[in-house]
């Protein structure tokens, strides 16, 4: 299915250009949406601060395209209706950060959309967006890929979680409890590891009120945490694996709490060997794959008692930010962020037919 044209929306590999391409950029800030009655404080957390665009902008001129700020899905929207000039997109590519509002379908938002208008999108498309933001259909998917993923279930209210059979789900406390569709770990609270009944009632409880969405409860998996960025297309690849940092006290990823003022002394309790950075990419690959991902994801996995990996969530819509895990590679590859971005957004121009490998080399090397 990779690097033959068969995914670039129809777009035959006649298409291919060396001359400077008009690549949309789909995004939110901070600042783009008010602020909704009654959603929790960290509802606008996946959105991107002002310098993640900027640095995919500067990866996208390092490519020697021209980068077209597009905005949010609901400007797509307005672009495309009949009313405006043309109702069409001024661009020849776009890529998508955005992560819309409200829905398990919110991050598909973007990509229907340029569909619809004939864009060819960098990223993954609509389809593996929804997938992979609903946990559970994301466990189900990877599990049946032979990926080890922690018991769980899905419950939709505290009397529903009063009344759990947990031996009837493998289930044992402690337990962790998160919003079923929600990514840059919203949702997620010191109290979301539940040590009895009482408040596992609680914890679903407050994530069925506040985000509007069933709770999935699964088995809490103790050890370190690590996350797996892979990147390209015919064969995707995996870059190193990076150890996330746990709040000593519940174990829960420091990243996670930090943004809510949570959290006390952090600890890194895992060593990272060959054997188990082979295991870790074998597992991440096999992830994408089952997904049908495209061009650029994060995987994340925790291991267990017996120091096995553990599926915890892909990402194929991961930050960019400039002090997120990319940005963290490419500190370690000794190259700035927007080089490494330069790469990986090279490598989708080609899968999409827009682009030869040779120019995009030609490109990366000259600049």
């Amino acid at each position: 299915m990779r690097g033959d044209g068969s995914r670039s929306g129809g777009y035959p590999l006649a298409f291919m250009t060396a001359c400077a391409l008009r690549i949309g950029i789909v995004f939110e800030t901070f600042d783009t949406y008010d602020r909704r009655p009654g959603e929790p404080t960290d509802a606008h957390d996946e959105y991107e601060p002002e310098p993640t665009i900027a640095v995919l902008e500067a990866a996208i001129e390092r490519l020697g395209h021209a980068p077209v700020r597009l905005g949010c899905p609901h400007d797509l929207l307005e672009r495309m209706t009949p009313a405006a000039a043309g109702a069409s997109l001024p661009v020849d590519a776009a890529l998508n950060i955005a992560e819309g509002f409200g829905s398990r379908n919110r991050e598909a938002w973007a990509p229907v959309l340029l569909e619809m208008a004939g864009v060819p999108t960098l990223g993954s498309d609509a389809l593996t967006l929804s997938t992979s933001l609903d946990k559970a259909w994301t466990n189900r998917a990877v599990a049946a890929a032979g990926v080890p993923v922690a018991p769980q279930c899905v419950i939709e209210g505290p009397d529903a979680a009063r009344s759990l059979d947990l031996a009837a789900h493998d289930l044992d406390f402690p337990l962790f409890v998160k919003p079923r569709w929600e990514g840059s770990a919203k949702g997620i609270r010191v109290s979301s590891r539940v040590a009895d009944r009482d408040a596992l009632v609680r914890e679903v409880g407050r994530v069925t009120r506040d985000y509007q969405q069933p709770a999935l409860v699964e088995r809490f998996v103790g050890g370190p945490e690590y996350t797996v960025a892979l990147v390209g297309n015919d064969p995707p690849r995996a870059l190193p694996v990076l150890q996330r940092a746990l709040e000593a006290a519940s174990g829960i990823g420091i990243h996670a709490l930090e943004v809510h003022g949570e959290g006390g002394a952090h600890h890194l309790p895992g060593e990272l060997d060959a054997s188990l950075e082979a295991r870790l990419h074998e597992l991440a690959l096999r992830v994408w794959d089952a997904l049908d991902c495209l061009d650029f994801c994060r995987c994340d996995f925790r291991l267990d008692d017996r120091g096995d990996p553990v599926f915890l969530e892909i990402n194929p819509l991961p930050t960019f930010a400039v002090d997120g895990t990319f940005a963290i590679l490419a500190e370690l590859e000794g190259r700035p962020l927007e080089a490494l971005l330069a790469d990986v957004l090279g490598e989708g121009l080609v899968r999409l037919g827009l682009a030869s490998r040779e120019d995009v080399l030609a490109r990366a090397v000259s600049s």
